[in-house]
């Protein structure tokens, strides 16, 4: 699963809910499309979509099944929100989104590992990984990015020198 946004509102009083998302276009989410929303740590409850409303390129207003009153929506108010890859595969095909579980290989050092998890600050993202031992931050930027493999699974890019070892 991948992590697209957040639970940051609600809307009005029959439970709407206001959801933040990165994908970047504001058509992926469909009605009875599924959202997953991660409750406890580790734990994703599916919620069907009912109602879709883009509030602009960013936001979404909707509603979810058996959510109907303000005050089970405020429940999930800061949750975050999970897709399936499906959902984005023909929405988001060049986005770093869709990298989570790539394996990251540089060009001098080799395989890095499994990326984690991808965070965007500003306009730039960031691939997440753990790499001997300790949490890496690595720029997912075109100058860095040698090649995106998606039938293989990895990610190749030079890190410039010393890189890492500001995280060893």
């Amino acid at each position: 699963m991948i992590r697209i946004g957040k639970i940051v509102a609600t809307h009005g009083l029959q439970g709407a809910l206001v959801m933040t998302h990165i994908v970047g276009q504001s058509d992926w989410l469909k009605k009875d499309d599924v959202l997953f929303l991660e409750l406890n740590k580790g734990s994703y409850i599916p919620y069907f979509v009912t109602v879709v409303k883009p509030a602009n390129s960013e936001e979404y207003i909707i509603n979810v099944e058996d959510i109907e009153s303000m005050e089970v929506a405020r429940k999930l108010v800061g949750k975050m929100v999970y897709v399936k890859e499906d959902i984005l595969s023909t929405h988001a095909t060049d986005s770093p989104l869709l990298w989570i579980g790539f394996n990251l290989v540089d060009k001098q050092k080799g395989s890095l590992g499994p990326i984690e998890d991808v965070l965007q600050t500003g306009s730039q993202w960031l691939a997440k990984l753990t790499y001997e031992g300790k949490e890496v931050l690595v720029p997912l930027i075109d100058q860095l990015i040698l090649d995106v493999n998606i039938r293989n699974k990895y990610v190749r890019v030079d890190l410039p020198e010393g890189l890492l070892e500001v995280y060893l």
